[in-house]
């Protein structure tokens, strides 16, 4: 299927949803920092800490909105130019302020011109960090699929028909995580790190003024923002646990480590089946019990409410860190059990709810 595919009414409904969390909430939350920040600053006149916290978070809200918009666009090369063109201009007029000293490019402007060009010029910080970094993922990727092309590329996981059983399975590692513990987490890092930055100019109050504060804030925020995230990657990548799922006639099989669930196609409340990307995953609500044997054994009718993310756990070697597709026969056996899909990205996040 091609990006000019004709869209399903579920594929645009889903679309839209992820527009609205991932691309406009984050760059309205920071336009909203920043007015704030503008407003404060206008107020009081001096550059306190808590409007340069709101600085910081602002220009990473919007840049966040950014990446996430031209990482949607269709066609792709569409986004790569923009994100391209955008990081180019930001990183030359970063320069050229530093070079020509923004203070005194400033110096003509009135007062509220001046301020709300300082809150920006602070904003543009780390909005430009979140941007390169964005980019360099892209180039990373870039890369990867070279080095593909020059070697046996490695396959996601296959399905594989259970000989004592009445279904087909598939073996994968995972973390049990979910998406909105992770989103929390991210939040909570940027807020931290953002913290940690201010301190850190604070205290090296010296070196900030040789460096100039637009630099400073970008040698901090990079200092700390990636081994913050490595360190971040490697505690998810600790719980990674053995996992399968298995399509039964009419049950649903999980095993997450040492423990087994095992619910009814008619007693399937949820199932979100994501293929590819950092967020491969396999979502399950429901009710159903664990399978006998196991530690832990529950009580018949026992809810499952699990979440097996696929794509940060470490593949083993030969394989990606993905999920296949759902069978089709899984599609109308569900449907059959009172279970509506949807669709989108060209069918990588398959969603089956009951009652929709």
């Amino acid at each position: 299927m091609t990006d000019t595919a004709p869209e399903t009414a579920a594929d645009r409904r889903i679309r839209a949803t992820v527009t609205r969390r991932f691309v406009r909430d984050p760059f309205v939350i920071g336009v909203v920092l920043l007015v704030v920040a503008i407003a404060w600053t206008l107020a009081g006149g001096d550059l306190d800490f808590f409007p340069f916290l709101l600085m910081l978070l602002g220009g990473f809200g919007i840049a966040f909105s950014f990446v996430n918009a031209t990482m949607e666009m269709r066609p792709a090369r569409i986004g790569v130019i923009l994100h391209v063109v955008v990081a180019a201009v930001l990183t030359a007029t970063m320069l050229v302020v530093i070079e020509f000293d923004g203070a005194e490019l400033l110096a003509d402007l009135p007062e509220p011109a001046r301020a709300i060009a300082l809150v920006l010029q602070i904003a543009a910080g780390p909005a430009t960090g979140w941007i390169w970094l964005g980019l360099l993922s892209r180039v990373t990727d870039l890369f990867r699929r070279r080095d593909t092309a020059k070697r046996p590329a490695p396959t996601p996981p296959a399905w594989q028909r259970e000989d004592d059983a009445d279904g087909s399975r598939v073996e994968f590692p995972a973390v049990p995580l979910r998406m909105r513990a992770l989103t929390i987490t991210i939040v909570l890092i940027v807020v931290v790190v953002g913290l940690a930055g201010t301190a850190l100019l604070i205290a090296l109050d010296g070196a900030g003024m040789l460096l100039g504060p637009r630099i400073a804030i970008l040698v901090v925020g990079a200092g700390l923002a990636l081994p913050v995230y490595l360190v971040l990657l490697a505690v998810i990548r600790r719980r990674t646990l053995p996992c399968s799922v298995a399509f039964g006639d009419d049950e649903l099989r999980i095993r997450v480590g040492t423990a087994t669930h095992r619910i009814p196609f008619d007693e399937l409340e949820t199932l979100v089946w994501r293929t590819r990307s950092d967020y491969a995953r396999v979502e399950v609500r429901g009710t159903g019990a664990k399978g006998p044997g196991t530690e832990g054994t529950g009580a018949e009718g026992a809810a499952v409410d699990l979440s097996l993310i696929a794509g940060l756990a470490k593949a083993p070697a030969g394989r990606t860190s993905e999920l296949p597709a759902v069978p089709r026969r899984v599609f109308r056996r569900l449907e059959l059990a009172g279970m509506t899909v949807q669709r989108m990205r060209r069918d990588e996040v398959v969603t089956f709810r009951r009652g929709v």
